[in-house]
C-alpha cells in the first residue's frame, strides 16, 4: 500500500498576500475557495510536485509564519535562486552543507545533496531549495 503526503497546511495571516507570494515561487493555484465568512482556502501546488499547500483562514490553529523546514527540491539550486531573485523574493545565497555545517557556495562545488538556499513566506514560514540531481 502506498501512502502519499499530499497536503501541507501552511499558516498565514493573510490570504491575498502569501497567494501572490506562492505565486512568485511558481507555485500554481489549484483552487481558491471560499465556504463562508470565515472559511477561505487556497490550494497551491509547485511544477512538478505531487504535493500541494493549502493557506487560509478558519482552518488551523497554527499561528501564522510558526511552520519550519518544508523543504522543495530542484536540479540546479543556483538556476533556480537566480529565477527567484528575479522574480522579486527575497532569498539567501547558496549554502553547502560539509561536516562543519552550511557554509556559502565558492560556485565551483557539486552541489548534489548538500547545495541549498532558505527562504521565508512573509509570515516567517520558512523553507529550504535543495539540489539533488542523482539519487543513490
Amino acid at each position: 500500500m502506498n501512502w502519499t503526503l499530499e497536503v501541507v497546511v501552511v499558516p498565514v495571516s493573510d490570504v491575498d498576500r502569501s497567494v501572490e507570494f506562492y505565486k512568485k515561487l511558481g507555485f500554481n493555484v489549484d483552487h481558491n475557495t471560499k465556504t463562508s465568512d470565515g472559511v477561505h482556502f487556497v490550494q497551491l501546488t509547485p511544477p512538478g510536485s505531487g504535493c500541494s499547500i493549502v493557506i487560509g483562514t478558519g482552518m488551523s490553529k497554527m499561528v501564522p509564519g510558526s511552520l519550519e523546514g518544508l523543504q522543495l527540491v530542484v536540479n540546479d539550486v543556483r538556476a533556480a535562486r537566480a529565477e527567484l531573485v528575479e522574480r522579486g523574493v527575497e532569498v539567501g545565497e547558496v549554502m553547502v552543507f560539509g561536516p562543519d555545517g552550511p557554509v556559502p557556495s565558492k560556485g565551483d562545488e557539486d552541489l548534489n545533496n548538500v547545495g541549498f538556499i532558505f527562504l521565508s513566506d512573509p509570515d516567517g514560514n520558512s523553507w529550504a531549495v535543495q539540489q539533488i540531481t542523482s539519487r543513490p
